[in-house]
């Protein structure tokens, strides 16, 4: 079959190309959704480990402001004596936590009575 090109098809027969959409935007959205759900999952693969770790770092923390602020009160002098004093109804509402996990069966203080 010598002197024969190859058939070209045009018309019907050829294959379809998908059209693009005029508005790219559901695409745009679809891909910025996937890769806001895959960073909430990788960082949930890290995080999840260490999550404990955290918590009791936190605690150990809020354990430290707590006698650091009431410590005047428990007859401890600290030059932020008086500053601390204003923080004082924001400790209250942990203070009976905090005494227990210090190991203090009682409150320490009078005038305070959690127990």
């Amino acid at each position: 079959m010598r002197g024969t090109s190859p058939k070209r098809t045009t018309g019907p027969e050829r294959a379809a190309i998908p059209e693009r959409t005029a508005d790219p935007a559901p695409r745009a959205g679809r891909l910025r959704r996937g890769w806001r759900e895959l960073g909430a999952g990788l960082h949930e693969f890290y995080a999840a480990p260490y999550r404990r770790t955290f918590a009791r770092a936190r605690r150990d923390q809020d354990d430290l402001f707590t006698m650091m602020v009431m410590s005047e009160a428990l007859g401890v002098p600290t030059p932020t004596g008086l500053l601390s004093l204003e923080l004082l109804p924001a400790i209250y509402e942990d203070f009976h936590d905090w005494h227990r996990r210090a190991g203090m069966d009682r409150s320490p203080l009078e005038g305070i009575g959690c127990c």
